[in-house]
């Protein structure tokens, strides 16, 4: 945890900042790269009947670590797509609750 989910944003192209990428996120979140996960989901998107390209989009998947975390997070993020020549990208962040965060079963 977090956990990415990428739309719009390539593979190879996720892949040539990731490294860099969770170094920095692990840093702002106060944790270790291994809690890292991120996701490129192929995506068509359709727009008045047509296939168009797909708005860089990630959605983040996370325990709640308060606004200055958060906003910190974005402006990593969103630095380094920017860098691959990608002029905008949306984030939202989706909480999870630990009342509701099982792992093999058993409450976390």
């Amino acid at each position: 945890m977090p956990h990415m989910i990428i739309r719009g944003i390539s593979v190879p192209q996720i892949q040539s900042i990731s490294t860099a990428l969770i170094s920095e996120l692990a840093a702002v979140c106060a944790c270790g790269t291994d809690n890292f996960m991120l996701e490129c989901l192929p995506v068509v998107s359709i727009f008045q009947g047509e296939i168009c390209a797909t708005y860089p989009f990630v959605e983040v998947g996370w325990f709640e670590r308060g606004q200055e975390i958060r906003d910190s997070y974005a402006e990593v993020l969103t630095k380094h797509i920017i860098s691959l020549g990608i002029p905008e990208v949306e984030i939202a962040f989706k909480l999870y609750r630990e009342d509701s965060y099982y792992w093999n079963g058993k409450l976390v």
